[in-house]
C-alpha cells in the first residue's frame, strides 16, 4: 500500500471492506472481530491510526489522520496474538502488514483476504459459534448459528450431496423421473456398461444412493434423494428447500406473472424435473438465428441458449440444500433472466471470473448433469457465459453475492421480448393505418397463422399446432391482442378469433 492508494481508498469510503481504528498507542481489542469478518466475508483492509466519524456523511471529512505511536511494537504485538490461540487460524503473511508514512505520520495497514472455503469459519477463542464474525455496511457481527453451520458445510472438500439421507431408499425414488434420466444418459452415452444395470445399482453408480460399509445402513443420498425423489419424500426430509419459476416477461394489466411452476402437486418436485421443465421456458424467447448444419440440417441453438443451461445448471449444483428457507429460483422478465440459490460464492468473485477452479456445493448432482450433457466441472461455466453474451450487445452479466440474504444472483440481460412496432402504438386500435407493421416473434407468427385458417382453433389445438404449452400460446395471444393484430369476438364457449387483415404482419 502507499499513500495515494490509502486515500483513494478513504475517499471511497466503502464501510464492507474498509474499518479505520484510532490505535495510537496498542492494539485495539475490536481488532480481532473484524479480522474474523473480513476472512468470513469479501476481505479488507484495516488501517490502524486513522479515526473515522461515522457521523459525517461527506466521505471527504469523514476520516482524520493521527498516526501511531510506535508502529513496530503496534506490528509485533498483532503478530504475537495472531499466532496465538485467540484466532483458529492465521491466514496472512509478512507482506499483508505494513507500516504506511501518510501525511506526516506513520499508519499501519492490515489486509486480510477471504479466507480460503477450505478455512472457513474463521473465529475467536476457540469458540466456533460464539466467536465467528462477519461483515456487513455496518460494521462486525456475530455470525448465527445457521451460517456457521453452512460455513461448515462447504469446508467439506467432498462437497455436501454424498452424505447419507437414513431411512430413505429405493421407494422414494420417482420411477418416472428416473426413466426419464436413464433415457437421456443412453442417448447421451449409448454404449456406457451402466446402461445394462438395474435401477438401484445404476443410482449407485452416479452417487444417488449409497452403502456404508462401517455401520451397515444404505440409501439415497442427498444428491439421489433431491434430483430423482418423490415430491413428497423431499418435502417430509427438507420441507426448508423449495423451487420457484416465475415468468413475469409479457404482463397485461395487473398481472403478477403468467406462468409459475412451485409446489403444487402437479408434478414431482426434484431438481431434475424442475430442471427438465423450467429450462425450455427460460430459454424460449431467446433470439434463434437461421442457421444450416452440414446436410441441410436447421441448428437453433446458439451459444447464449448454451450459456443460460449453463447458468441453470451453475444455480443447482451451487445450491445450499441444506440452508434454512433457501430457494432455488428462476425469473423470467421481459428484459432479464434472474438465477437465485442459496449460499455464498465460495470462491472470490476475481476467481470465479477468471474460471479454471470449480468449486460445487453439490458435485454429485453436477456430476448427474454432466453425464446428460449439461454443466462443466473444470471451472469453465461462468467465463462460457460470459463469452456468449460478449457477442451480443444485451449488456453484461451480473453475479451478486448477496451477503444480506445468503444468496447468489445471476443476471443475464436478454432483448426485450415484449412485441413493438415501428410505427404503430403498442395498444393499436382495430381500425390501424392499413400496412402499419407489426414485429411478431416466431410462436406470434404461427398463432396467426393458425386462426386464419380457423377462426373457432380452441387454445389446446393452438398449442399442439405451435408446440408449445398452454401458457405460452396465452402470453402471446395477450401480446397480439394488445398489439391489436388479434381480437376476440363474442363469448369464449361459442365466439370466434379475428384476425385484423388491415395491418401488414412482419415475421
Amino acid at each position: 500500500m502507499d499513500e495515494k492508494t490509502i486515500k483513494e481508498t478513504l475517499l471511497k469510503g466503502e464501510r464492507v471492506t474498509l474499518e479505520c481504528k484510532k490505535a495510537k498507542a496498542e492494539v485495539p481489542k475490536s481488532i480481532w472481530q473484524t479480522y474474523s469478518a473480513f476472512a468470513n466475508t469479501i476481505g479488507g483492509m484495516i488501517l490502524l491510526g486513522v479515526d473515522e466519524n461515522l457521523q459525517e456523511k461527506d466521505v471527504s471529512k469523514r476520516f482524520l489522520i493521527i498516526g501511531v505511536d510506535e508502529p513496530r511494537k503496534i506490528i509485533t504485538d498483532f503478530w504475537n496474538t495472531l499466532n496465538s490461540d485467540k484466532v483458529n487460524e492465521n491466514i496472512l503473511v509478512d507482506s499483508d502488514v505494513e507500516v504506511v508514512n501518510l501525511d506526516g505520520v506513520q499508519i499501519v495497514c492490515i489486509h486480510v483476504p477471504q479466507a480460503d472455503w477450505r478455512a472457513k469459519p474463521i473465529y475467536l477463542n476457540g469458540n466456533v459459534y460464539k466467536g465467528t464474525y462477519r461483515r456487513n455496511n455496518e460494521g462486525d457481527y456475530h455470525c448465527t448459528e445457521a451460517q456457521v453451520k453452512a460455513m461448515i458445510r462447504d469446508s467439506n472438500a467432498d462437497g455436501n450431496d454424498g452424505i447419507l439421507i437414513e431411512y430413505y431408499g429405493m421407494d422414494d425414488i420417482d420411477s418416472d423421473s428416473l426413466r426419464q434420466y436413464r433415457t437421456e444418459f443412453r442417448q447421451e452415452n449409448s454404449t456406457h456398461v451402466w446402461n445394462q444395470v438395474d435401477d438401484k445399482t445404476f443410482l449407485r453408480n452416479l452417487g444417488g444412493y449409497i452403502e456404508d460399509r462401517q455401520t451397515g445402513k444404505e440409501g439415497l443420498t442427498l444428491a439421489g434423494l433431491m434430483m430423482f425423489g418423490k415430491g413428497l419424500a423431499i418435502r417430509d426430509r427438507f420441507s426448508n428447500f423449495r423451487m420457484d419459476y416465475l415468468d413475469m416477461s409479457h404482463l397485461v394489466g395487473d398481472e403478477r406473472y403468467h406462468d409459475r411452476l412451485t409446489y403444487d402437486g402437479l408434478w414431482e418436485n426434484n431438481l431434475y424435473q424442475f430442471f427438465r421443465i423450467v429450462s425450455p421456458k427460460v430459454q424460449f424467447d431467446l433470439p434463434r438465428p437461421f442457421k444450416l448444419e452440414k446436410g441441410g440440417k436447421r441448428n437453433d441453438d446458439t451459444p447464449q441458449h448454451e450459456a443460460v443451461r449453463e447458468a441453470f445448471t451453475n444455480a443447482i449444483i451451487h445450491c445450499d440444500l441444506m440452508a434454512d428457507a433457501g430457494i432455488l429460483r428462476i425469473e423470467k422478465h421481459d428484459d432479464r433472466l434472474c438465477f437465485r440459490n442459496p449460499g455464498l460464492l465460495k470462491l472470490p468473485v476475481e476467481a470465479i471470473y477468471r474460471g479454471g477452479n470449480s468449486k460445487a456445493r453439490n458435485p454429485k448432482i453436477q456430476n448427474m448433469l454432466r453425464m446428460i450433457g449439461f454443466g462443466e466441472n473444470v471451472g469453465s461455466g461462468f467465463p462460457k457465459i460470459i463469452a456468449a453474451w460478449k457477442e451480443t450487445n444485451w449488456g453484461e452479466p451480473q453475479l451478486l453475492n448477496k451477503l444480506d440474504v445468503d444468496e447468489v444472483e445471476l443476471v443475464l440481460p436478454v432483448p426485450s421480448t415484449k412485441a413493438t412496432s415501428d410505427t404503430a402504438p403498442a395498444n393499436a386500435p382495430a381500425n390501424a393505418p392499413v400496412n402499419a407493421p407489426v414485429k411478431l416473434n416466431k410462436t406470434q407468427s404461427a398463432i396467426v397463422k393458425a386462426m386464419r385458417n380457423d377462426n373457432h382453433i380452441t387454445y389446446e389445438d393452438l398449442g399442439t399446432i405451435v408446440e408449445v404449452d398452454r401458457s405460452t400460446i396465452r402470453r402471446n395471444i395477450a401480446v397480439l391482442k394488445e398489439k391489436g393484430v388479434i381480437r376476440r369476438v363474442g363469448e369464449d364457449k361459442n365466439g370466434y378469433w379475428e384476425v385484423l387483415l388491415d395491418i401488414k404482419i412482419v415475421d
